[in-house]
């Protein structure tokens, strides 16, 4: 079975057993976590499918914490030509790995 949940602003399909990045989320490493914004769920072999508008409601996916992280650092530059203004800065996005348990 497999789902496509909402979290961070973004969709991700899943599957039991699934290890994903998803945007930061305020929960410790072990910890379980509830994904309540359930879009569709459906079978492996694409029966028996249940589309939300936009949620599914008494559906949810289990998922534990497996890192919390930071990305590998990005870097950012500003220029302005003839006025010798330059600026570079980083930056490092905070993630949450989690693993999915259960659809």
């Amino acid at each position: 079975m497999f789902a496509v949940i909402e979290t961070g602003g973004k969709q991700y399909l899943v599957k039991s057993g699934d290890a994903l990045k998803v945007e930061k989320l305020p929960a410790e490493v072990n910890g379980i976590i509830i994904f309540d914004k359930v879009m569709l769920t459906a079978e492996d072999d694409g029966t028996d499918v249940k589309i939300g508008a936009p949620y599914l409601e008494g559906v949810t996916v289990e998922a534990i914490v497996a890192e919390q992280g930071r990305a590998k650092k990005i870097l950012v530059v500003k220029y302005k030509r003839k006025v010798r203004y330059k600026r570079t800065i980083g930056h490092r996005q905070h993630f949450t790995k989690v693993k999915v348990i259960k659809v």
